[in-house]
């Protein structure tokens, strides 16, 4: 019997341990989530645009698989390569962001160019073709999980370097919390946005109140200039985020002056304006890194279509596929 009860109180002290560590873990992970709450914002605000042009019954299946793709890069991609780097190569880890942050520069800059460059691309094709809508998902879906590789990138190395130095297994399990809280919060938010004018449709349609109705159709109405108000700012993001990845890591380099020039500017003119000077400048610096970022973008579009993807598609043996994006 004494047995018994000594086995039943080692049960008990291992079992606070555990709880005791569940606790530190998901401490840690709040912590290290919020501090990566600007690169969340980011990401949800991106991801909307990808099942843009879909039929309704495809957009909840194009985000859940965009989700898992994210779930994947975080979990099996990310976080071991993140503690191995952090482990035994910690000084690989600033290349390898301002690397995402040039691609996430490009991505943005290239959607611009689009925007205002001539459509001559598309002047040769007859207004009847045929579009095939399995090829174009596999197109947006896989450019949707290259996109969230680099934002999950940011989110997890932001979110390592919050979590205090202890064992890899404590760490390995709160960087596991971030990445799962972090994709059900930005893909919740993401079909939440997507669905909300069925949802509209619905309220419109079977409200039994005049003002859940009128809600409903004012639903309707305003999700396509929201869903082009979001793209506009998940272009914006991936410019404004792209930037501050390079200026950061190339101050962490030792070429830090054009970082050190946009934050006295900032800081400059939040003293001359004299009200709120935190947000203002948040504000300044945010926007000056986006024009960095436009302006890298830019320059990186002729270096990919004219160098990179050449080289690329000459390793994949696929020539054909020269200049494609």
């Amino acid at each position: 019997m004494s047995g018994l009860l000594a086995l039943l109180d080692d049960v008990t002290a291992i079992a606070k341990v555990a709880a005791a560590s569940v606790d530190d873990v998901i401490g840690q992970a709040a912590k290290a989530g919020s501090k990566a709450a600007g690169a969340v914002i980011d990401d949800a605000a991106v991801t909307p645009k990808y099942v843009t042009g879909f039929s309704p019954a495809r957009e909840l299946p194009i985000v859940w698989r965009i989700a898992k793709g994210s779930m994947k890069n975080k979990l099996i991609f990310l976080l071991p390569i993140g503690l191995l780097l952090n482990a035994f190569a910690p000084w690989t880890i600033t290349p390898l962001l301002m690397l995402g942050g040039a691609y996430l520069c490009f991505e943005g800059a290239e959607k611009i160019h689009h925007l205002f460059a001539p459509k001559h691309e598309t002047a040769d094709k007859p207004a009847s073709a045929p579009v095939d809508a399995v090829h174009l998902e596999e197109q947006k879906v896989s450019g949707a999980i290259k996109t969230d590789f680099i934002l999950s990138a940011e989110i997890m190395t932001i979110a390592l370097a919050e979590i205090p130095d202890g064992s890899i297994w404590m760490e390995a399990a709160t960087l596991a919390v971030v990445a799962i809280g972090i994709t059900v919060m930005v893909y919740g938010s993401v079909a939440l946005i997507v669905k909300a004018d069925d949802l509209g449709l619905m309220m419109s349609a079977k409200g039994r109140l005049s003002i859940i109705r009128a809600l409903g159709r004012g639903i309707v109405k305003a999700m396509p200039g929201f869903m082009k108000l979001l793209m506009i700012v998940g272009t914006a993001a991936m410019l404004w985020v792209g930037g501050s990845i390079v200026l950061h890591g190339m101050k962490e380099l030792g070429v830090g002056w054009l970082y050190s020039k946009i934050h006295d500017l900032a800081h400059g003119l939040a003293h001359a304006i004299g009200q709120a000077e935190g947000f203002v400048t948040w504000a300044a610096t945010a926007a000056q890194d986006g024009v960095f970022g436009l302006v890298l973008g830019l320059i990186l579009i002729p270096i990919s279509s004219k160098l990179i993807l050449p080289i690329w598609n000459s390793f994949r043996k696929n020539p054909g596929e020269v200049g494609g994006h």
